[in-house]
């Protein structure tokens, strides 16, 4: 029998989702995550999950992971020490950036910019330049090169080399002969160059993400070896190991580790990729995803089943070109911390948040502060008698204690703070969702609202009171389907150039013969996986601009459709999207500014497994009956346990629906039906 072991670990939780790949039929695991090396977390919920269930390590044949290595390595300031080579006369292209001061019109004032992650006196530069045409200008001085990288070896102090020259998004003859030369230098020290890891114009942003790539690779390289051996010494020589990318796709161990710059969003994007996976066999396309964890709030948009795709990706406060899943990040999540300021007496809630470690008061890990779980305990919409995972007790006289704290600082009676708490941490996560709806042009009423993460199910109900998106969607599994994601993602790479050019002076065989060359490019790095041709899909696209704009479209189109409309392929699509954002569009001045083909792996499809027990009413599935306390009143709540619930059963609130990784609320005046996916649809009754 082969399974495939999905994974992801959070700032609370690591979980984990084991499928059988011809049955579909899974198990799943939830253990605390380890945030001083998350491998631990890993290992130990592979552990668990193998204990429990009863499989044999060895039947595991191939491990997704969605990680946080690059994510916290950046946020942390603990990446790599970075050199950089940069175009003599460029030294200084870090420092001055865009010019731009985060803030109002007076941000300048009480802005203090961070080090560069490549500091100036790591920082040397190489006699050559190649023009904007590509041509050679003033050829590599080769000798003066190696004298300046001997005498920054000798200076020392670093661990990763950047090599970044002036329109080597054009040609990178002089990057690669410069990293040949470093080889010699540095023959065990990682060298990433601009013309590799991200080939397009605008020297300050190539720049940084390329030094960016060297800063986390070598944590992020220790990660994947150390993690790669663990599984090897359990599974067996040949287990997969793949890392989710920031764009829902799949990198083998050996691509990611080369370019961990695509992984600085590995986390979120899991997320997507399960709702999506659930969503779209239910008949749902256009859905409003929030992912609500311990530390935070995940937000995305997907429209016709595809997750809007940026070609930026911002992480603290750096911004890199790489691709990633939408997702809007806002700090509300279980853990986030409630406080009364001593100024103002008005009840605030996160962002800072109690996390793994010490976690909410109710889990008595050491906890004392009250947080949106504890307020969730103290309602009853996470009873004390539920055990997350089946293994951590849950103490409601601990949380009372905490909310406590609060409530008399504001002369409230607990179950008021506790509301209050709640209420306020769905106000934070329905600013995020208008981020990506109304602020897009894009009115929520037209899309469900799926609620995933440890959390989100607990929230859905109300988060789809305030959006009015219905219904509220919880999946099967929804604490652990960042896992199921990661582990029903297939592996996908991507080959981008530059491609500056007027719609109107292009042809249709132009623009093909440079998505030719750009479709080997990406077809050859899966190929290096094992994967052929014939397993690849290929799509491709093109970021459009009004010329003389800054701001871009990406326009997603297949060979086929280009072949039958031609360029207009791109003009259509381009002024839809553009009406949608902006209301209006033009005739004319239509850019083409990049261009990019990608390849993803055929994936085998996944059997879902039917939900419930036959034979079941839904009186034989509730399983204890408790009180919520809710708009001021308590009212009596029968709870469910949904494994046993069946496709078309119908709960009416208020009711609990109670799994092994999470707990869903449904409130007064609401019901919930279990669809044939196993989907829980709550709607205003």
């Amino acid at each position: 029998m082969s399974y495939r072991l999905g994974v992801d670990v959070g700032g609370t939780f690591t979980d984990l989702l084991l499928i059988n790949e011809k049955t579909g039929e899974t198990h799943t695991a939830k253990v605390p995550s380890t945030p001083q090396d998350s491998s631990i977390g890993v290992l130990n919920g592979i552990d668990r999950i193998c204990q429990e269930s009863g499989i044999d390590a060895t039947e595991i044949h191939r491990v997704m992971h969605g990680t946080t290595v690059a994510t916290n390595a950046v946020l942390t300031g603990k990446g790599a020490k970075v050199a950089l080579v940069t175009t003599k006369g460029y030294k200084q292209v870090l420092q001055v950036a865009r010019s731009f001061c985060p803030g109002g019109l007076g941000g300048w004032v009480s802005y203090v910019k961070k080090p560069l992650l490549a500091p100036l006196e790591l920082t040397v530069e190489a006699d050559e330049r190649i023009d904007a045409n590509g041509t050679i200008s003033s050829p590599l001085d080769v000798t003066a090169l190696k004298e300046t990288l001997e005498a920054l070896k000798a200076k020392g102090g670093f661990e990763a080399l950047t090599i970044s020259f002036i329109n080597a998004y054009v040609n990178g003859e002089h990057e690669r002969a410069a990293r040949d030369i470093a080889k010699q230098v540095f023959p065990d020290m990682p060298i990433s160059i601009s013309s590799d890891v991200v080939p397009e114009m605008q020297e300050y942003e190539r720049t940084e993400t390329t030094v960016v790539n060297s800063y986390v690779r070598p944590e992020v390289a220790r990660y994947i070896d150390n993690l790669s051996g663990a599984l090897e010494e359990r599974m067996g020589d040949n287990v997969h190991l793949s890392i989710l990318r920031s764009d829902g796709g799949l990198a083998s161990a050996r691509a990611a580790a080369e370019s961990p710059v695509n992984l600085l969003m590995s986390g979120p994007a899991g997320g997507v990729a399960g709702a999506i996976h659930f969503c779209q066999q239910a008949g749902f396309d256009n859905i409003l995803t929030f992912d609500m964890g311990g530390t935070s709030t995940d937000v995305a948009l997907i429209q016709g089943a595809k997750a809007r795709v940026r070609r930026e990706t911002r992480v603290g406060d750096v911004t890199v070109r790489a691709p990633s899943v939408d997702v809007r990040t806002v700090g509300a999540g279980g853990g986030s911390i409630a406080f009364v300021p001593e100024l103002t007496k008005a009840l605030r809630v996160g962002p800072e948040s109690a996390g793994a470690e010490p976690g909410p008061a109710a889990y008595m890990k050491g906890g004392e502060l009250p947080t949106v779980c504890d307020a969730n305990v103290v309602l009853g919409y996470l009873p004390a008698d539920v055990q997350l995972g089946g293994k951590m007790a849950i103490n409601r006289d601990a949380a009372v204690k905490a909310v406590k704290s609060v409530a008399d600082v504001m002369g409230l009676t607990v179950e008021e703070a506790a509301e209050g708490i709640i209420k306020i941490a769905n106000e934070a996560m329905f600013g995020a969702l208008r981020l990506v709806s109304v602020e897009q042009g894009f009115d929520p009423r037209e899309f469900a609202l799926v609620g995933f993460g440890g959390a989100g199910p607990l929230h859905a109900n109300a988060l789809g009171k305030l959006t009015d998106a219905w219904p509220a969607i919880i999946p099967p599994g929804p604490g652990v389907l960042c896992a199921y994601g990661d582990a029903t993602t297939e592996v996908r790479d991507e080959a981008s150039r530059t491609f500056v050019k007027l719609l109107a002076e292009t042809s249709s065989e132009e623009l093909a013969d440079s998505l030719a060359e750009l479709r080997q490019r990406a077809s050859s790095t899966l190929e290096n996986d094992g994967i052929s041709i014939a397993d690849q899909t290929i799509t491709y696209q093109a970021d459009v601009r009004y010329t003389g704009q800054a701001f871009q479209l990406s326009i997603e189109f297949t060979e086929q459709e280009l072949a039958n409309e031609g360029l207009n392929v791109l003009k259509r699509q381009f002024d839809q999207e553009h009406t949608q954002l902006f209301t209006f569009a033009l005739e004319e001045g239509h850019e083409i500014v990049m261009i990019r083909a990608i390849a993803t792996a055929v994936g085998r499809t996944i059997p879902i497994q039917k939900p419930g027990e036959k034979g079941n009413t839904a009186q034989d599935c509730v399983i204890a009956q408790s009180r919520i306390y809710y708009e001021g009143n308590w009212h009596d709540t029968p709870i469910y346990d949904r494994g046993r619930l069946q496709s078309g059963m119908k709960v009416d609130g208020p009711a609990i629906v109670g799994e092994m990784d999470s707990t869903s609320v449904v409130l007064p005046g609401y019901i919930a039906e279990v669809d044939t996916v196993g989907n829980l649809l709550i709607q205003p009754a």
